[in-house]
């Protein structure tokens, strides 16, 4: 291969534990840049940005990010989780959305007998249970009630937004969550069970943390609600009356939550730029650009497993677990089926471990997966690694669809006449005008409707005939590589 070729495409990584998808991504970033491998790819897209971009700052800052190799994740994994984490480089990031809706394969590891606000090992306990009668029997009999299309309501601590907010933050805030959790339509297609665990016979543990009683009765609250929504039954009076005191006691902790937040808030620094003492560059002149710094705030998110010599939190043998393996479709939780797991074998369950052994055509093992370790090995290790499969994918990756309505586009925009819109503008020179003749009974409330939009909403969002006045560095910062970017925020 040639040495001055632009390297881009689609891989995966096996992400370990503890790291957050992101900051695997930095990672990657830091053995990557400073790489001949895909040196390139950096010096092609600073040359890009230099040819688009206009004033010097916004230059300067286009080039400092496009120093860097662009990278995009196709699905985030908690940082419990391990396995397949699919990786965009370059262009190929535009290629990702299409990974967030294929199948998935994942091995977790259920203990039964408590469960927690996380519905993981990670997180504080909200209720233990009987676990003496859990059979690997009942088990696997519980196991196939999940085979198949299933409304599943998403975790407490989940990604997803409720009126606008995550979810997780209705917990970590104290906050009550709105009446009705939206479940999603998820499809099972195959569930299995790998491993038995008898009690006393693994050295998986719950945690020894536990949540707080308005954190308990919140918790109550939230799974009557989705009992309530998974059988279409209504609460009873007792339990509205609960449900309400959950709610009271749960705002009396948010406001201790909110009290102990202002005591940790500090001035926010000036964001004023400050002048700089150095002489003005000349123009066109960029400057040493500053190394790009890389954060670790994503990195020993979750405590170590302990070991043999850490006591066990019950006094008897403990309770089972069991290692089960699922192929699910997208937006499946298996936080919230160990949890569910449990539930249904009167019981509680947490998820202990998590893996992700596939996800489309990549999996862990195969030679489009790279092991996590190589990275700190050098690039003569990763290189070759990931030039294989980079070039794997330019072979074999999906063609994007042709249809009707793009071809039309295309034939439109290559006829001989002028375009449409300067069309419209020859034949209706004043539109306004014509607007007036409308026979529509508000013609005359119309016009001030309209102008009091376009004052209201002349700060946030420009007036559509500015763009073509819009500073070429602007453009440029929206530019299409730009918008198709994962961001990499935690």
């Amino acid at each position: 291969m040639a040495a001055d070729q632009v390297r881009e495409g689609v891989f995966a990584i096996n992400k370990p534990c503890g790291q957050s998808s992101a900051q695997v991504i930095r990672e990657c970033q830091q053995a990557f840049n400073p790489s001949s491998f895909f040196k390139p790819l950096i010096d092609s897209e600073v040359a890009k940005r230099i040819s688009e971009s206009g004033k010097e700052f916004a230059r300067r800052k286009l080039i400092k990010k496009a120093s860097q190799v662009k990278i995009g994740h196709g699905g985030t994994l908690d940082p419990l989780a391990t396995g397949v984490l699919i990786l965009g480089i370059g262009s190929a990031t535009k290629s990702l959305p299409q990974f967030l809706e294929c199948t998935k394969t994942y091995e977790t590891i259920v203990v039964f007998g408590a469960a927690t606000d996380t519905y993981d090992r990670v997180g504080r306990i909200l209720t233990k249970r009987p676990y003496e009668h859990i059979t690997r029997e009942k088990v696997e009999k519980e196991l196939e009630t999940f085979r198949g299309r299933q409304m599943q309501i998403p975790p407490l601590y989940s990604a997803l937004k409720m009126n606008g907010k995550p979810l997780y933050e209705y917990a970590r805030e104290g906050k009550p969550i709105p009446r009705q959790i939206e479940g999603r339509e998820v499809e099972v297609k195959n569930i299995e069970l790998v491993e038995w665990y008898e009690p006393g016979k693994h050295n998986h543990r719950w945690p020894t943390e536990e949540a707080e009683a308005a954190e308990r009765n919140l918790a109550e609250q939230v799974w009557r609600v989705k009992k309530q929504q998974e059988t279409n039954k209504k609460l009873s009076p007792e339990e509205k009356q609960q449900d309400d005191k959950a709610i009271a006691a749960h705002e009396s902790f948010k406001r201790s939550f909110e009290e102990r937040q202002d005591a940790l808030i500090k001035d926010a620094p000036s964001k004023r730029p400050r002048k700089s003492k150095e002489p003005p560059m000349m123009s066109g002149a960029l400057g040493q650009l500053p190394q790009p710094t890389y954060s670790n705030k994503g990195s020993n998110l979750v405590p170590e497993s302990p070991d043999t010599s850490t006591p066990p939190p019950w006094s008897d043998q403990g309770p089972p677990a069991v290692k089960v393996r699922l192929t699910v479709t997208s937006g499946f939780y298996v936080r919230s089926f160990c949890h569910d797991l449990g539930a249904k074998l009167d019981s509680a369950a947490l998820m202990a471990e998590l893996a992700r052994t596939r996800q489309s055509d990549f999996e862990v093992g195969n030679d489009n997966c790279l092991e996590y370790e190589d990275l700190a090995k050098g690039e003569e290790v990763w290189g070759p690694q990931v030039a294989r499969m980079l070039e794997s994918w330019s072979k074999n990756k999906p063609q994007p669809p042709t249809g009707n309505k793009s071809n039309k586009k295309k034939n439109e925009s290559k006829g001989n006449g002028p375009p449409k819109w300067k069309q419209d503008k020859q034949q209706s020179p004043n539109k306004g005008e014509k607007r007036r003749r409308s026979n529509s009974p508000d013609e005359t409330e119309s016009p001030p409707r309209k102008a009091i939009a376009l004052e209201s909403q002349e700060h946030s969002k420009p007036v559509k005939e500015s763009k073509s006045e819009m500073p070429k560095s602007e453009t440029a910062i929206r530019s299409e590589d730009e918008k198709s970017w994962n961001g990499i925020e935690d």
